[in-house]
């Protein structure tokens, strides 16, 4: 257990999808000797990098999931989170951000800010953290992390203040210029383990000169002590790096290293850049709710001694039970000990304590505030607070975006229905963005997620860990049917079956409305007696369900009766609603049904350059623009668009604007289907229903 907090770090790396932060950190555990060999991401050797420790990230060479780490360096101990690029693991990013200190954003020195770097930078914004970046890859062919800089500050906003300078680039790239020690770093060895300094070649001096006084100039804004010693001459490493680090936790400053990860250059150096620049846990305000007083804000202190506050950030279904991921914000966690759910009020006791390296496990006995460990076999969900029972707070929620695609899914035989049941239930405890949920209407099993990608990492889990096999298919629209124009029914049902029969007689007409459904009685004079009205009324509900086109619900009718007829013996309530039946059936058909289908609203962000494109993109999708605004280089567009439409719409829109666009959607009314459309539709569904006559 830490009691000096000011050795602690919690950072996470983030970054665009193959920016290189999974290389990242497995030079980092190199380094930092927490393992003893460097595996690649797409590992040859049948190994993989060790953060990637899913058979499925091995494979595709990307990460899915977040892994948590934990290494030493210069004293210091780094609990490190690995987070994925890809925009559809997002919640992985989010709920980690939630809960690190501090947070290294890679850049590509060739592609530098791209789509996820927007993205991500959003999210490190949302929670107010703090962080350096490194530009990856300076051995790159087209390499240019000056150019990168000049990005951060026009693309991101940030205040960008470089700590280096490249000596050399592309493959002539050998190392850095340190700008606070004003030295040459040279890296050597087998792993780019033996660290060489020297002095700064001659052709470098002037540029290092420059690009020092600019980073003093940005670092003096943050110290006054700073400011006088730069008139004084007398600057000291210390101040530098006392300034820099105080406009970098005040989110005034990004610290700009450089390096490569997979050349095993300089990374060393960036390890240094978090002890110096990134917060330790005491030099970050985490509040809480005071669920005892009205909710009302209180700030957690990080201190051993105080009553235990930790947040459930990221549930696993571990070998031995649920794993779940555990920042304790305040006093201390250990085992045997009894914690309390604030969201369930349910005590547990802490059976299992332990300290993750990727997807191995440490054993520990007791964890203090600051720090960020697992604990096995309690049940939980992601985001819930839990305390020792002597205070009632409540971390605040993590965002969890809402989900943008949905697949309908059907188990291939029943052995898999069981399974794909058990994964859908761990799945969606896992991941907030992942859902799953049967359609009242048709009855398929529905999966939702961020998109095609993260569906399809689903799909092939339940294959992999679960054995279920599934079919995949879009899933149906929730069509409605509706009739346009007024129609009379007169309808007699007789049966003579021997003995008292059944007789009804109604009559009336069918007509559109604007509420989903009215029923108007305007019978005079006993033509069909009082007691048989709500067993009329009945009979027509009972039609409302499915509809004679294609058997979808129907709205917006209104059935009114005005005549009827009954007899003394053979009329019963099953007698008026068979009659309100068969006079539904004649007067619907004869009423000009037409089909209805959901018109979503649409809103979609984009940066300016491309809303060209996308209003394309809508405008292909049979979509009404509703109208559209700019706000700082980001245009909003609201239109109205067939959810039929909308199927495979998050691919379309991130490959025409790089993944730097997003958008909402939710239900907005019904409207008629296109005539061509609606004859398609009821075309299809009398071949299958050929089709499947011709199986029996």
């Amino acid at each position: 257990m830490y009691t000096d907090f000011s050795k602690l770090r919690n950072i996470g790396i983030s970054a665009h999808i193959d920016s290189g932060k999974t290389t990242l950190t497995e030079r980092i555990l190199f380094y930092t000797n927490r393992i003893h060999a460097i595996h690649e991401v797409k590992g040859k050797d049948g190994v993989g990098a060790k953060m990637d420790s899913m058979e499925l990230e091995r494979e595709r060479g990307i990460t899915i999931a977040s892994a948590a780490t934990h290494c030493e360096w210069k004293g210091l101990h780094f609990n490190i989170i690995d987070t994925p690029g890809h925009v559809d693991f997002t919640i992985e990013v989010e709920r980690s951000l939630r809960v690190l200190d501090g947070a290294i954003l890679v850049l590509c020195s060739v592609a530098g800010v791209q789509s996820q770097s927007l993205t991500v930078d959003r999210q490190m914004r949302r929670y107010r953290v703090p962080r350096l970046a490194f530009v990856n890859k300076c051995d790159r062919s087209g390499a240019n992390p000056l150019r990168v800089k000049d990005q951060l500050r026009e693309k991101l906003q940030h205040n960008p203040v470089l700590m280096q300078l490249p000596i050399g680039l592309e493959d002539k790239f050998e190392g850095v210029v340190d700008l606070v020690t004003m030295k040459a770093v040279r890296f050597s060895g087998k792993d780019g383990e033996v660290i060489t300094e020297s002095e700064i070649p001659a052709e470098l001096q002037e540029q290092a000169a420059k690009a020092r006084e600019e980073m003093l100039d940005a670092a003096s804004m943050f110290s006054d002590e700073l400011t006088e010693a730069i008139l004084e001459d007398r600057v000291t490493e210390e101040l530098v790096k006392a300034a820099i680090r105080k406009g970098t936790i005040e989110l005034k400053l990004t610290p700009v290293f450089m390096g490569s990860a997979y050349k095993n250059k300089a990374v060393q150096k960036l390890l240094d850049g978090v002890v110096d620049y990134l917060p330790d846990p005491t030099e970050v305000v985490n509040e809480a709710h005071d669920l005892a007083a009205d909710e009302q804000k209180v700030v957690l202190s990080i201190d051993n001694d105080k009553p235990t506050v930790a947040l459930a950030f990221k549930l696993e279904d571990g070998r031995y039970g649920q794993l779940t991921y555990l920042r304790i914000y305040q006093g201390r966690l250990s085992r045997d000990m009894f914690i309390t759910n604030m969201r369930t009020k349910k005590d547990h006791r802490v059976g299992r304590l332990v300290r993750m390296h990727s997807d191995e496990m440490e054993d520990i006995d007791a964890a203090g505030s600051g720090d960020i460990v697992a604990m096995f076999g309690i049940e939980c969900n992601s985001g819930d607070t839990f305390t020792d029972g002597k205070v009632k707070l409540n971390m605040t929620s993590m965002h969890v975006p809402d989900p943008v695609i949905s697949l309908s899914i059907k188990p291939a035989d029943s052995k898999s229905e069981t399974n794909m049941g058990k994964a859908l239930r761990r799945f969606t405890r896992e991941d907030p963005t992942f859902r799953a949920g049967i359609d009242e209407e048709s009855g398929e099993t529905i999966i939702r997620g961020m998109g095609e990608l993260h569906l399809e990492v689903y799909i092939e889990r339940m294959k992999r860990e679960y054995n279920a096999l599934v079919e995949v298919s879009p899933p149906q629209v929730a069509y409605r049917e509706t009739v346009s124009q007024r129609a009379e029914f007169a309808y007699t049902h007789k049966k003579q079956t021997g003995g008292s029969g059944q007789f009804g007689r109604v009559c009336g007409y069918i007509e559109p409305c604007e509420q989903p459904y009215e029923f108007v009685d305007d019978v005079v004079g006993g033509a069909i007696p009082r007691e048989f009205i709500s067993a009329v009324e009945k009979g027509f509900r009972s039609m409302l369900g499915k509809g004679r086109l294609l058997g979808f619900p129907v709205v917006n009718v209104r059935v009114v009766i005005n005549d009827g007829a009954s007899h003394a013996v053979d009329s019963s309530d099953i007698a008026f609603q068979e009659a309100a039946r068969g006079a539904w059936r004649e007067g619907f058909d004869r009423a000009k049904p037409r089909l209805l289908e959901p018109i979503m609203r649409v809103g979609v962000e984009t940066p300016s350059e491309f809303s060209g494109g996308v209003l394309g993109t809508l405008m292909q999708r049979r979509a009404m623009i509703v109208g559209s605004q700019e706000d700082g280089g980001l245009v909003r567009i609201e239109a109205e668009v067939p959810l039929a439409e909308m199927f495979g719409y998050s691919t379309t829109l991130r490959s025409s604007t790089q993944g730097k666009a997003e958008f909402s959607m939710e239900f907005s009314r019904y409207l008629p289907v296109p005539t061509a459309m609606a004859e398609e539709l009821m075309s299809k569904a009398a071949g299958k229903k050929a089709a499947e006559g011709g199986k029996k």
